[in-house]
């Protein structure tokens, strides 16, 4: 499990307080939703790259994650997103 830290600006978080009470949860719950749905595409692409190679997919999602980097389905980004609108 990893922590990641952020610092905010006394203006970011008066501004953030005005569309959240609960911060810390406000960014978790983004954090851990974009996590998942990065989740669901690479076990959806492992799936389809198993069944078309024969090959036996591993259980559970930690150890299907780590079979897709294993694969070389996917890889870390090197690229940082452009920021929400």
């Amino acid at each position: 499990m990893a922590d990641y830290t952020i610092t905010l600006t006394d203006a970011e978080v008066k501004a953030f307080e005005s569309v959240t009470p609960d911060i810390k949860e406000w960014l978790t719950n983004v954090g851990q939703h974009r996590a998942g749905k990065a989740k669901a595409v690479i076990i959806s692409n492992l799936l389809s790259h198993c069944n078309e190679k024969g090959i036996t997919m591993a259980t559970g999602e930690a150890a299907q994650i780590d079979q897709a980097y294993d694969l070389g389905i996917v890889e870390k980004s090197t690229k940082i997103p452009a920021p929400a609108p």
